[in-house]
């Protein structure tokens, strides 16, 4: 089959180029697209070729950039999908395999953010992020024809994983134009990239603008962050336990209905954070403070609401 436009993506690196080799893979004319999550935070070298996409999408974050590192020229098969005997063709199926280095699971998502380490959430990419994705389907669509559109639901991880609602059948997936993501392809139990926003994706690929990102916290704001972390931490373990049947104010024998405890406790997050010194937020930032100090469930969650209450009572005055 012949090989139609161009091969190379505009500005690729090629120091992972494994079409050239032992894992070449056989001419095609792609026609979908399937995106995948590394589920780690950096480059893989997917055993010399044995496993990898037609591209994988590193984050430059001094940048605000993604950089695309080339393995397969596009009309080639590449092989991050599991094929299996008797069913029907993935890798060979006129696709175009594009992993997102990052993860989409919420649980090692705060796991990394606990540890330092910088990452990509691929439900909630920053806006450069989703301007770059949303420029190689646009190349890909004027340059292969890859339409501009794709599976109305990418339900979020774990819920993702197996066989779920989203999973399409060999006829859906053998007549399947467009994007869909690893959770969509048949003969594989793979769950990412999770409910990575492609409506919002699509519509910057379509023309649309990605609006201005908001400055990041300065130091002032960055303290008041940290202050309020430091206030909760004795209370982030708080939580229901592993059977989801004791809620974590019967475990410390504090009764629902009688939680004067409980009340005192945030109480006194609310009286240190009342203490804080009123620094101006946009609500950008307010939600990014919630979102950072509900790591933890059910009474983490109150504080966390709590502390967000505070705060906007600070952006009204």
């Amino acid at each position: 089959m012949a090989m139609t436009g161009p091969q190379r993506i505009p500005g690729a690196v090629l120091d992972l180029f494994f079409g050239a080799g032992r894992y070449s893979g056989s001419d095609m004319e792609v026609n979908c697209g399937v995106i995948h999550t590394t589920e780690g935070p950096t480059l893989y070298n997917y055993e010399g070729g044995a496993s990898a996409p037609t591209v994988t999408s590193v984050p430059d974050f001094k940048n605000k950039r993604l950089v695309h590192h080339q393995h397969f020229d596009v009309d080639e098969s590449a092989r991050a999908l599991v094929n299996k005997p008797g069913g029907v063709q993935t890798n060979q199926a006129n696709a175009f395999q594009w992993e997102l280095v990052g993860t989409c699971d919420p649980a090692t998502h705060r796991s990394w953010t606990s540890r330092g380490i910088a990452h990509i959430y691929w439900p909630e990419p920053p806006d450069w992020a989703v301007r770059d994705v949303a420029a190689l389907m646009r190349w890909l669509h004027d340059n292969h024809g890859i339409p501009l559109t794709g599976r109305p639901v990418w339900l979020a991880y774990p819920a993702s994983y197996g066989d779920s609602r989203v999973r399409m059948s060999f006829a859906e997936w053998t007549n399947f134009r467009g994007w869909c993501g690893h959770q969509h392809v048949p003969e594989n139990d793979h769950g990412d990239p999770g409910a990575l926003p492609f409506d919002r994706i699509l519509a910057v690929a379509k023309g649309g603008t990605v609006p201005e990102e908001e400055d990041d916290m300065d130091a002032t704001q960055a303290k008041q962050l940290a202050e309020v972390h430091k206030v909760l931490v004795p209370y982030m373990g708080w939580q229901y336990d592993g059977n989801g049947t004791q809620d974590a104010w019967e475990k410390l024998g504090i009764a629902a209905t009688q939680s004067t405890a409980a009340a005192k406790a945030i109480g006194t997050v609310g009286s240190k954070v009342d203490a804080l010194k009123a620094t101006a937020l946009t609500d950008a930032q307010v939600a990014t403070i919630a979102d950072k100090v509900a790591a933890s469930p059910e009474l983490a969650e109150r504080i966390a609401e709590l502390v967000a209450d505070k705060l906007a009572s600070r952006l009204a005055d």
